[in-house]
């Protein structure tokens, strides 16, 4: 398994507590998120962006202390993030990435860092991604029957269909579904894992799954 980190440019007080302590697996990070990284005492393998917004005194500290930076011209039309996945996918052949700073602050930020999974280019590759903060955890799952394990800490476990999907059955959650059919978007909140695990499928589409605490 190739596994690898991802700080994007979303608030650190949305960052999970212990984000300074995951140096095991090596790290990406889009523009900020580099700077960010070191202060935190780590050396991101990669740094992918434009660097817009550092000043000229902290690209040179980037530069000094990450052996491989990538840049990318300002007037682009994908997002930073986008740039990192598209290395992590196509270059390093990543199996699991896990994305932190994708959520919280501006809402277009938020909305864009989940809509781009949907996008042809990642969307085969979605399932391996991972969008984690300090109260959430959500992955994508494309049509098929899955099992997920509730995570620690994590008390509620919500299902968004992000297309139309056929065929949502929940089996085992507080909350049952049976072979139902959406024809769009739609949030199931607050639902609740009975066991440690728990157990969907659906025919067409693509689901949300989302384990978060209060």
């Amino acid at each position: 398994m190739t596994e690898f980190n991802l700080l994007v440019g979303g608030p650190p007080d949305m960052w999970p507590a212990n984000l300074a302590q995951q140096k095991k697996i090596p790290w990406i990070a889009a523009d900020r998120g580099a700077l960010r990284l070191l202060k935190l005492g780590i050396t991101p393998q990669i740094a992918i962006g434009d660097f817009d917004s550092l000043a000229p005194a902290e690209l040179r500290q980037l530069q000094h202390r990450v052996s491989d930076m990538r840049y990318a011209v300002a007037d682009k039309d994908e997002t930073d993030t986008e740039l990192a996945l598209v290395l992590a996918f196509n270059e390093l052949q990543a199996t699991r990435v896990t994305i932190y700073g994708a959520t919280g602050g501006r809402l277009d930020h938020l909305l864009d860092n989940l809509f781009m999974l949907l996008q042809p280019r990642f969307l085969p590759y979605c399932q391996r991604v991972r969008l984690l903060d300090r109260q959430n955890s959500l992955r994508l799952f494309l049509p098929g029957t899955h099992t997920i394990t509730q995570e620690a800490g994590q008390h509620y476990v919500a299902f968004a269909p992000l297309t139309a999907v056929k065929g949502l059955t929940l089996y085992d959650t507080k909350y049952k579904l049976t072979n139902q059919d959406y024809a769009q978007a739609i949030m199931f909140a607050s639902n609740q894992f009975t066991q440690k695990s728990a157990t969907f499928s659906f025919r067409t589409g693509v689901v949300a799954v989302i384990q978060s605490h209060d």
